[in-house]
């Protein structure tokens, strides 16, 4: 049988080794990788030949934590993600009130509570710009949101409500009046049902769009952390259509107060999909986040916040993952604070006491502050770490000025997003963007965490410099941690014989490229399964 593709003159790099592998050529047949070579050795007769000219192939990047099709949806909006302050808040805002037709609403993400300096995240405190107006803003953490005084209206809020997840919230004020801050999932959603939403076909145009980006920023892969609302059937489309051209694994989430029924059905599920995206595990939250004060502490933070789980029981929580480890579920649960990722460990550890470990593997996400005991634990139960270093860059200060540092005080701030500490731990550390809360591009967060600095001042001190990655161990967090979390190192993360025809090809070698200057090498071309996804010019 002739290939689908061959890739000649070519550098073929070892995420394992680092090293180049003693070949200048691939074969790709029937979507995997057949034969490693030569030019000269490989069949000449591929349905695409194509010649390198020296540039480097390492194995598809995958992302392991990333919301395609509802960040699509959130980032139709205003983009406020590089307003320093109220000031750049409001002129954004203005600006797009402008293009509004009467009645409309406007919408917006990407809003950085640091941007209110010492004013509370109220509709209030973004002043007159909002008035009138039906607006939705999210918060960058996706786990808030500011309605303007209109909004509120229009949802029927008119003081605070009761929720079964524990740290939802309709802020008020001192009078029980709704300040506009709505904290978590369940009290944002009292806003997003009255809002309007787009048709399916508006959302499966911004998704094939947003995929697109991702595959010319050299992604093949992606877990994507949410099944909701029409993710599914998006995704199931867009295949059919001949649109998808990232290999997704989709896990769907699992809510306190789920029923025996609404769990069964999610274990059904499991293996449901098409050719390049399927079901696979189950997406939980342990707490929320820092910024909002709705992460879950040992103590807590400066304003006496973040002192409660996400699970109003976290014991139901522990019998959840235990049903699901008993099932065969692999797990990712959002933990941030250390009292949630202490207690997902404990949960992972007694369902493994219960019922073997069953080849299950399980994660946790985010895993923003831990002390040393925590982090020998991962290896111990190879739970994986799933990190997004770029939040750290991004979002907090190398001299703890910023809002997450301040609540947390000294002490918590200096032991955060400790990616160097876990890998070096044993842990395997994947790493990921959590798109739409930052920037996809994975050299982009390869270099961040390599770095430490943020991507729009890099002239800044390194924020925790003693947690940057290795060069290897950044371009593994990408390749083979992903491919080992999912179950599938047999068949991905590397460049073998019988692995997935899933490539990134790069101008130049990224483990000796500067820090600096990774996140602008070039992508030459992007494969998924030997068919091109994105071809340079």
């Amino acid at each position: 049988m002739h290939p689908d593709l061959v890739l000649t003159n070519a550098r073929l790099l070892d995420p394992g080794t680092g090293a180049f592998l003693p070949f200048d050529a691939l074969a790709v047949t029937g979507g995997r990788i057949a034969r490693l070579g030569t030019g000269r050795e490989l069949d000449p007769g591929a349905a695409e030949l194509i010649d390198l000219d020296g540039a480097v192939v390492v194995p598809g990047l995958t992302d392991g934590h990333l919301h395609p099709v509802s960040g699509a949806e959130r980032t139709a909006g205003v983009d406020l993600s590089g307003c320093a302050d109220l000031a750049e808040v409001r002129t954004a805002l203005a600006g797009a009130a402008r293009e509004l037709a009467p009645g409309q609403w406007l919408r917006g993400w990407g809003l950085d509570p640091n941007a209110f300096g010492g004013l509370p995240v109220s509709a209030d405190s973004v002043g007159a710009v909002l008035d009138g107006l039906p607006a939705a803003i999210d918060l960058f953490d996706a786990h808030s949101m500011l309605a303007s005084r209109r909004a509120l209206e229009l949802a029927g809020i008119d003081g605070p409500r009761r929720f079964d997840q524990g740290s939802a919230e309709v802020v008020c004020d001192a009078d029980g009046r709704p300040t506009g801050l709505l904290l978590e999932d369940a009290a944002c959603e009292l806003v997003e049902a009255v809002a309007p939403r787009p048709s399916f076909e508006e959302l499966c145009r911004a998704t094939v769009e947003v995929l697109g980006r991702m595959a010319a920023a050299g992604l093949t892969g992606g877990h994507a952390m949410d099944a909701n609302g029409e993710s599914l059937a998006v995704y199931a489309a867009l295949e059919e259509r001949g649109h998808l051209p990232l290999r997704l694994r989709v896990a769907p989430w699992v809510q306190p107060g789920v029923t025996p029924e609404e769990l069964a059905g999610l274990i059904r599920r499991q293996g449901e999909g098409g050719r390049n995206w399927r079901v696979a595990g189950a997406k939980l939250f342990m707490d929320g986040t820092i910024d909002n004060g709705t992460a879950w502490l040992e103590r807590p933070d400066c304003h006496g916040e973040s002192t409660g789980a996400f699970w109003p029981d976290p014991a139901e929580y522990t019998r959840v993952i235990g049903e699901l480890h008993r099932a065969g579920v692999p797990t990712a649960t959002h933990a941030i604070g250390d009292a949630a990722v202490r207690h997902v460990l404990d949960a992972v550890q007694r369902a493994v006491a219960a019922h073997g470990a069953g080849g299950v593997r399980h994660r946790v996400e985010h895993v923003e502050t831990v002390p040393d005991d925590t982090v020998a634990r991962f290896a111990a139960l190879g739970v994986t770490a799933s990190m997004q270093p770029t939040h750290c860059t991004e979002y907090t200060r190398a001299d703890h000025t910023d809002n997450w540092s301040r609540r947390l005080g000294e002490e918590r701030a200096n032991r955060a997003f400790r990616c160097r500490d876990l890998a070096e731990a044993g842990a395997r550390v994947v790493l990921g963007s959590d798109w739409p809360i930052a920037p996809f591009a994975p050299l982009g967060v390869m270099a961040g965490a390599r770095h430490r600095r943020p991507a729009r001042h890099p002239e800044q001190p390194p924020h925790l410099p003693g947690q940057a990655l290795t060069p290897l161990q950044a371009l593994a967090g990408y390749t083979l941690a992903p491919a080992w979390a999912a179950g599938e190192e047999d068949r991905a993360g590397r460049l073998a014989v019988g692995h997935r025809g899933d490539l990134t090809v790069l101008a130049g070698d990224p483990l000796r490229t500067p820090d600096a200057e990774l996140a602008a090498l070039p992508v030459l071309l992007t494969v998924l399964g030997g068919t091109v996804t994105h071809r340079a010019g």
